[in-house]
């Protein structure tokens, strides 16, 4: 089939035109069929979808669609009105994209035709958008190129194209989050923007919660420095469970759980109104990605800053002992009546300082890996898939977890002063010099291991969770 089977068929031509259609479906559909039935049931759709390195869960949609008697199988003629309609749908929304009407699709029109639906897009990512689907090498793509790259992705307008590009992932893992999700302008006035955020922080919810013990252990071993030598994570939680019983393993919990909300919801409109401050004039600019980590780390400090006396809190409560707090009102009591309300910035400046190098590595280190992976292994996908953007993530928030670690432990120590009894109340530096002193640069990473053991099932929980709350939601990735 060559360059003319870009257009439409006219006049005589088009009886011979979906004789070849017809022949084409027929060895699309005997490739599918593996146990040579004559139909195709959702197994082997989703077995054909996967080699061909798309996502299984479309073959539920495509059956939904095309599946007019309701028996949960496909034949041939099922099979061909599903892709005859598909393709009709492909050809309106590929002249869409040929603006100039040369059967071709270039770099410049995917930027147009994404701007127009408010999305903006770099050249560079434009190019890898180009070349998931240009086979032959030009540059440019063709019908051909466009129809069977999405023939069994059943999307149905340049909207649902657009997402496909630019498919995101958020999840929370209790840590500092890098660079908040960009959402175009469609998308903040639909409301897509806060059923996402909600999403989010539901996800966040039940991800610290399930890991919540961990990350108690991690704040304990952080504080109890010397004395928690010989430690390891079995005598730790069962030493918890002894003092306070099971319950004892989530203190701390409750309100790590009720700043998700706030802190993201300041991050996401902190992150846009700096993003417009750096565009300045330049309505239609797309911020370079030292830009976005500027951005997202000032979004992040303008956040932390603001709900800052919830972590102190978080702190004390994780760290109370039996009957020592009622609650979050009476320690927030407590420390105002005792400490004042500069207690409630203990360890601000180590927080502050440690979102640079986390935010920075951990954006770094994402963009190079995908990108990488995208640029070796992508054949048939601008988006390199779930399973490589969360490993993306988990070894990119463990470099950056490396390098910001030593002041996360130092801010935590500053938080929980007034909490060790008799302890010193030193500065930042004054607790740099005494870990440094008593247990050497070890003491810096106390607590760590811990730390690290949380991230996968952490980015796991918080995966899953987000992804049914979106459906939950309606919001379409």
């Amino acid at each position: 089939m060559g360059e003319g089977r870009a257009r439409f068929c006219f006049g005589w031509t088009r009886a011979r035109c979906q004789d070849q259609d017809k022949e084409r479906w027929a060895e699309l559909f005997d490739q599918l069929d593996l146990n040579k039935d004559g139909k195709v049931d959702i197994n082997e759709l989703r077995i054909g979808l996967a080699a061909r390195g798309l996502l299984r869960s479309d073959a539920e949609e495509i059956v939904r669609e095309s599946d007019t008697n309701h028996d949960g199988l496909l034949d041939f003629e099922e099979f061909s009105q599903y892709l005859w309609a598909h393709e009709k749908e492909l050809r309106l929304m590929f002249h869409t994209l040929d603006r100039n009407h040369d059967g071709r699709i270039d770099v410049g029109e995917i930027q147009q035709s994404l701007h127009n639906l408010g999305l903006e897009v770099s050249t560079e990512h434009a190019i890898k958008i180009l070349q998931s689907m240009d086979r032959d090498g030009t540059m440019t793509i063709n019908w051909n190129e466009w129809r069977d790259h999405f023939l069994f992705n059943p999307l149905h307008n340049m909207e649902g194209i657009a997402h496909y590009w630019k498919h995101s992932l958020m999840f929370d893992i209790g840590e500092h989050m890098t660079v908040p999700p960009e959402f175009s302008q469609q998308e903040r006035q639909s409301g897509v923007v806060w059923r996402q955020l909600v999403a989010g922080a539901m996800a966040g919810a039940v991800s610290r919660t399930g890991t919540a013990p961990l990350d108690r252990l991690k704040v304990f071993l952080q504080v109890h420095g010397s004395s928690s030598r010989g430690i390891n994570l079995w005598t730790g939680l069962r030493g918890m469970v002894q003092e306070g019983g099971v319950r004892a393993l989530w203190r701390g919990n409750g309100i790590n759980v009720l700043k998700i909300a706030p802190e993201s919801a300041i991050k996401f409109m902190a992150y846009e109104q700096i993003k417009w401050l750096i565009r300045g004039r330049n309505e239609a600019g797309t911020l370079r990605v030292q830009e976005r980590f500027i951005a997202g780390s000032l979004a992040g400090a303008t956040a932390q800053t603001i709900i800052y006396p919830m972590e102190v809190l978080k702190t004390r409560l994780t760290l109370r002992k039996t009957g020592q707090y009622s609650g979050i009102v009476d320690c927030a009591r407590q420390i105002l009546r005792k400490e004042g309300v500069r207690a409630f910035y203990r360890g601000y400046v180590p927080n502050t300082l440690g979102i640079i190098p986390y935010a920075g590595i951990d954006l770094a280190v994402y963009e190079t890996l995908k990108n990488a992976w995208l640029q070796r292994y992508s054949k048939g996908s601008a988006d390199p898939g779930v399973l490589v953007l969360l490993g993306c993530g988990t070894v990119s928030s463990t470099c950056g977890q490396l390098a910001s670690y030593p002041l996360a432990l130092i801010r935590t120590r500053m938080q929980a002063q007034a909490s060790t009894e008799g302890g010193p109340k030193l500065s930042m530096v004054g607790q740099f010099k005494h870990i440094i002193s008593h247990d050497g640069v070890p003491g810096l990473y106390r607590g760590i291991a811990p730390n690290f053991l949380k991230v996968i099932p952490a980015v796991s929980i918080s995966y899953v969770v987000y992804e049914h709350m979106k459906k939950a939601l309606g919001v379409k990735s």
